[in-house]
């Protein structure tokens, strides 16, 4: 096996299969990067069982100038490949692999020879099974990852709340996320979807690293599910990863559909009051904000008393305020989170009892995007 190719274009590829490849493994070969050269392309693959990632790189294309000399597979070393080839002096490269699986990796004067594994012993790809294919616009799937994923829980104690829940049908698509002390839900429609209709949940995880690589350069991305596995196309490169077992609870049911108080922010004026508010809250043992809500004198005062350290008091900017009085505490990094995923829109958090959750949505688009907090008890 013997190829030369452009050092940069070949890190670009590198850095997207290294996500799904983990140095903590029980299969020791998924440590290790699949190279399979054959006579038109070069396909680089990473696995870590739950995520893998497969990209090819075409003699096609320009940038990489793909120089084949001899076909051939290898696994190497990921961690220490990878720092040889972001180190070598010169823009193009070589590599070469003898019959005992050594690869001589060589770059103007500097060669370096480091053992690999034969390629045969690494697993073979999921199969995805699905004839049917959805296609979402690259920066509408990100949109709808970034403002889910905040939700997903860390507990593996209840490893269904560590997926994103997704649902496709009618031409809809679905997310939503919880922890149990938040949830966040997004909905979008789906060109060329009506028949589909699918109920799977996805590990949080991998749609973090999945939205990492989507560029602004991937205008649509395919998707594929089957019983056990989901594929996301885009471009050149396969992102296949598990899925969650289980049921996913009813959050539908969690989303209040009636409020007594609705108050009218900008997402930004808000997040800053909060930043400032929780600059002594994260001193304190409970980090906790609380929000006095005053109609009948149209005032709104965000304050935190943190005994360590101190307290602090900011009279509220909001565009309408309806409904009757209330005294709310929440966890402040949640509110941060939350309205960071509106961007620089118009918001309205709509409250209904002190210990009952609130939620946050767009003031022009209420139906499609919803976050939702659960108050702190503080008596």
């Amino acid at each position: 096996m013997k190829f030369s190719i452009q050092r940069a274009s070949f890190i670009k590829y590198l850095n997207d299969v290294q996500r799904a490849i983990s140095s903590k493994t029980t299969i020791d070969i998924l440590t290790g990067l699949k190279m399979d050269l054959s006579k038109d392309a070069l396909t680089l693959t990473g696995s870590n069982s739950d995520i893998s990632i497969e990209t090819i790189i075409s003699i096609a294309d320009d940038n990489a100038a793909l120089q084949i000399e001899q076909e051939g597979a290898v696994v190497l070393p990921a961690r220490f490949f990878s720092e040889i080839v972001k180190k070598l002096p010169e823009q193009t490269m070589t590599i070469e692999i003898n019959e005992r699986f050594q690869a001589t990796i060589t770059s103007g004067s500097a060669e370096f020879t480091i053992n690999g594994l034969n390629a045969e012993e690494y697993p073979h790809l999921p199969e995805i099974d699905s004839k049917d294919q959805l296609t979402v616009p690259g920066d509408i799937l990100k949109q709808v990852i970034s403002q889910t994923v905040i939700a997903v829980s860390n507990q593996e104690s209840r490893p269904i709340l560590t997926g994103i829940h997704l649902v496709i049908k009618n031409g809809e698509l679905l997310a939503v996320a919880t922890d149990s002390h938040r949830l966040s839900q997004r909905i979008i429609k789906l060109s060329g979807a009506d028949d589909a209709v699918y109920d799977v949940i996805i590990p949080g995880k991998s749609l973090s690293e999945l939205s990492k690589m989507i560029s602004d350069s991937d205008e649509n991305i395919e998707i594929q599910i089957s019983e056990n596995q989901a594929l996301f196309i885009l471009g050149n490169t396969s992102f296949y990863t598990r899925l969650l077992e289980g049921k996913y609870p009813d959050t539908e049911r969690l989303i209040p559909k009636v409020s007594e108080i609705t108050v009218d922010f900008n997402a930004v004026e808000l997040l800053q009051s909060i930043e400032r508010a929780s600059l002594l809250s994260h001193e304190g043992r409970n980090n906790v904000v609380k929000l006095a809500i005053n109609p009948s004198a149209q005032s709104v005062i965000l304050s935190g008393n943190t005994p360590e350290v101190g307290n602090v008091e900011e009279e509220l900017h909001f565009k309408n305020l309806e409904g009757s009085e209330l005294e709310i505490s929440f966890n402040p990094d949640y509110m941060k989170d939350a309205l960071r995923s509106f961007g620089q829109s118009e918001i309205t958090i709509a409250f209904t009892q002190p210990l009952r959750p609130f939620t946050i949505v767009p003031t022009e688009d209420k139906d499609n995007f919803v976050q939702l907090i659960t108050p702190v008890r503080t008596f």
